[in-house]
């Protein structure tokens, strides 16, 4: 196999940054059509590795893998194109939709556009959950963790990162075998941690910067991403369950319908689902500061989520082959698989709850932290628009786009009727 000229990998990734619609497992899938079957720069074997390798770490990983891939093939200068291009696109049109969003998100006709991207959103992220389903459950235990899971979330409130590390540990621990790779070569080793201290640098230096010198909501906003980066096990969707609870009930940068309104925007856009992040990091700070601040945080949220997957793969890759062959590692990844179903299964009731109905009260009783509608607030339009994205997504396997669309002009249709 011969590899690329960097102008020939800037342009593939040019290319697949532009069209990676339609989640990680599609991306992953346009990703191994493009690399493997039409350019065969990759051997199957070292991307499926890799591919696993990213599966174990925090954020995005199907922007972790189009960096596996630059690097393999051009070392960091090839990451730094492939995973750059895999995001830029989606980047630029999610600032472009939250500014719009910003300015004219109130008024009567745009909000009812949106509206119908809302009841769209339930069906979607209930099509997520069956398929992490289908892939994750595949025995009594893993299913009894995502109901626990689910349980910790819905009924108990607990925090989202202590649900993914109990997993995590119930998984490592029940694994047997050994976790401990052959030790890696001097060279490669002193490689990997000048390539942590660099990129661990570049990520964490300018948040300290932000945290002495900046205005207080940008400080607020690089501390969150920054953590959020490290906890995003499982994909965007395992995480907006949390990152929901967080901006919207404990931090108040967002409303719920804010906050829906951004995942259907990042539902539309190439790239990675998590470039939702950068939507919040805009109304965040463009709630203190306008636009020229909004910017600012839309930037700092795409800082903070994205330098750390450079960081992870220009300090893993050179291992990977050692990692994946760690029974408890891969046991522990199982269990957090199974943990992000529950996960999901709490986002998707969140989500519908909070379209459907106009009043979702919170009671407490002890332990217990329910939310339930109230029954007599229930939205007829957006209940209909999301029975048709039920039915278009789930059962006839239309378009994304396609039903976003038509959900959207039918909720405006009938606020103008």
């Amino acid at each position: 196999m011969t590899a690329p000229s960097l102008a020939d990998l800037t342009r593939t990734f040019a290319r697949i940054g532009c069209l990676s619609f339609g989640g990680p497992a599609a991306q992953i899938a346009l990703m191994h059509r493009v690399v493997l079957d039409e350019k065969n720069w990759v051997p199957e074997p070292d991307y499926l590795r890799a591919l696993s390798f990213c599966m174990l770490l925090p954020g995005p990983e199907a922007m972790q893998l189009a960096t596996w891939i630059g690097w393999r093939l051009h070392r960091v200068t090839g990451g730094l194109i492939a995973g750059g291009l895999f995001v830029l696109p989606g980047a630029i049109v999610v600032l472009l939709l939250s500014l719009i969003y910003a300015a004219l998100g109130q008024v009567a006709l745009v909000a009812a556009l949106f509206t119908g991207v809302q009841a769209a959103v339930i069906a979607i992220v209930i099509e997520a959950l069956m398929r992490v389903s289908k892939r994750a459950l595949k025995s009594r235990e893993a299913s009894l963790i995502a109901l626990a899971a689910f349980l910790g979330l819905f009924a108990l409130d607990l925090p989202f990162p202590l649900i993914i590390l109990t997993a995590g540990l119930w998984g490592f621990f029940r694994t047997a075998g050994s976790s401990t790779p052959a030790p890696a070569p001097p060279a490669a080793l002193a490689r990997s941690i000048r390539a942590g201290l660099v990129w661990g640098a570049i990520w964490l230096v300018p948040l300290a910067l932000l945290v002495l010198a900046a205005p207080q909501r940008l400080a607020e906003i690089g501390i969150f991403f920054a953590k959020l980066a490290v906890l995003t096990f499982g994909g965007a969707y395992a995480v907006l369950a949390w990152m929901a609870q967080e901006v919207v009930e404990e931090k108040a940068w967002l409303t719920p319908r804010q906050m829906i309104d951004g995942l259907g925007l990042a539902e539309t856009t190439p790239g990675p689902l998590i470039l939702v992040n950068e939507f919040v990091g805009y109304l965040a700070a463009h709630q203190t500061g306008g636009w020229p601040l909004g910017l600012a945080g839309a930037a700092v949220a795409l800082w903070m989520t994205f330098i750390p997957s450079f960081l992870f793969i220009f300090a893993g890759a050179p291992f990977i082959d050692r990692l994946t062959h760690m029974p408890r590692l891969s046991g522990a990844t199982a269990a957090i698989t199974a943990a992000v179903v529950g996960v999901i299964a709490n986002l998707s009731l969140w989500f519908a709850l909070h379209v459907l109905f106009a009043s979702v009260p919170q009671a407490s009783r002890g332990p217990l932290h329910l939310t339930w509608p109230d029954p007599t607030s229930l939205r007829p339009l957006p209940a209909l628009v999301a029975a048709f994205a039920a039915w278009a997504l789930l059962l006839r396997r239309w378009n994304l786009g396609i039903v976003l669309g038509l959900s959207a002009v039918a909720s405006a249709t009938a606020a103008v009727l």
